[in-house]
């Protein structure tokens, strides 16, 4: 078996999971947000569910439209705020703790590997950068998980990617994924789990390897995993709560195919609008004048992408009339950047720093988009509307490349930047 197949077979109490059969499979870790969880918490109510099935498994975190950007928002997470109170709930995360929710639970070591994991969030995803099955659900389905502590799944089909050789200049986790979506399409992987093996991605940390299971979805895929490593190890040692248990796959595990990259001819990528899939190398963009740069977010709002930021942006001024927007994910995050001088930088080049929010993203606050304008952001989706008006664009990439476009104004490669000053 494949470590998906193995995750869900433990979890359903079976010898094997085939992919296609329909399992009833036992959760350990529910997570809500404030978009996903009052829908929840009306369904409990209506079918007259009066208790959780676990109070200590259950994580709700309000970081969509938080701090609350309007009275229905703030309406949101006050029955949410109630219901955590009321059931118990160990795990809520309150405006000041809070976090982007994708970076919150594996800072927090509240997800480990071998865990299966349900989120009222598409990109729950993300988790299986620590060896975890970890898929979203809408929120019919999270409000019987967290009654039952259990949900039908279908065991998906698994498939390999396989990534060799060293990486360019500039060149990340991020160019890796929009690289693999482009190549793809964001059905390429439709109900399939993209396992990511290869010596690049050994070699990736665990931050690389969170942005690319985040991206998983984006090509169809019902989640993205990674063989835990000593770099997983690592990352968990002071972090993890709870014993836990890894999984490799079989060396003749079946896969429904196995697509190979050599990453040495990879350049720094940039998703046009509208979609992840149409992905050109950043020199291939053209002079496409932008107004606002987004860097942050559950997809890149980690330390290590706000050094990558901050060595770009060093010494160098936003272009005019051009809004640049820092986002880390977490408290955490926020901290560790300010003691490292980090914020000075940010401020210096004219940025602004947010609080830990999802709010652009999904086009909530903190940077919506007006008719006509162009941002680049280092989150993981550019449908139209995404962060906005309409007739808005939203171009992705990586922070590198990212915060060239916000001093050139225009999409830009780092090496404009860093170099030709």
């Amino acid at each position: 078996m494949t470590i998906t197949e193995k995750i869900m077979a433990a979890h359903a109490g079976v010898e094997k999971a085939n992919p296609g059969e329909l399992i009833s499979a036992r959760i350990d870790i529910v997570m809500g947000h404030d978009l996903s969880t009052p829908l929840s918490i009306h369904e409990m109510e209506r079918i007259g569910a009066a208790k959780v099935f676990d109070r200590e498994k259950i994580v709700l975190i309000p970081d969509h439209f938080t701090p609350n950007k309007d009275v229905r928002a703030a309406e949101n997470c006050k029955l949410m705020r109630e219901f955590a109170r009321q059931q118990g709930i160990s795990h809520y995360y309150e405006v000041g703790e809070v976090g982007i929710c994708h970076g919150l639970l594996p800072e927090k070591g509240l997800v480990l590997p071998g865990d299966l994991v349900v989120g009222g969030d598409s990109h729950t995803c993300t988790y299986g950068a620590l060896g975890a099955f970890a898929t979203g659900v809408g929120s019919s389905d999270l409000a019987a998980a967290m009654i039952m502590g259990e949900l039908w799944l279908k065991v998906p089909a698994s498939r390999k990617f396989v990534y060799r050789g060293i990486l360019k200049e500039w060149v990340s986790a991020k160019d890796l994924i929009l690289y693999t979506i482009g190549e793809i399409g964001v059905d390429g992987a439709l109900y399939e789990a993209m396992e990511f093996t290869g010596d690049t991605v050994e070699r990736l940390p665990m931050s690389g390897r969170l942005t690319m299971a985040n991206m998983a979805i984006e090509a169809g895929a019902k989640n993205g995993i990674f063989a835990v490593d000593h770099i997983t190890e690592e990352y968990l040692r002071s972090r993890a709560q709870r014993a836990y248990t890894t999984y490799q796959s079989d060396k003749d595990a079946v896969y429904s195919g196995i697509i190979e990259y050599d990453v040495d001819t990879i350049d720094p990528q940039v998703a046009c609008p509208h979609s992840p899939a149409n992905v050109k190398a950043v020199w291939e963009v053209g002079d496409v004048s932008i107004d606002q740069v987004v860097i942050g977010s559950c997809t890149n709002g980690r330390i290590e992408d706000l050094r990558i930021a901050a060595q770009v942006l060093r010494g160098n001024k936003v272009a005019s009339y051009v809004r640049l927007i820092i986002i880390p994910a977490t408290q955490d995050i926020y901290r560790q950047a300010m003691r490292e001088g980090l914020f000075e930088v940010f401020l210096d080049a004219k940025a602004v720093i947010s609080p830990p929010t999802c709010g652009p993203c999904v086009g909530g606050h903190m940077g919506v988009l007006a008719k006509g304008e162009r941002a680049v952001s280092t989150t993981n989706r550019n449908f139209i509307g995404r962060m906005g008006h309409p007739q808005s664009e939203v171009y992705l990439s990586s922070p590198a490349v990212a915060a060239a476009s916000a001093v050139k104004g225009r999409i830009a490669h780092p090496d404009e930047v860093i170099r030709h000053k």
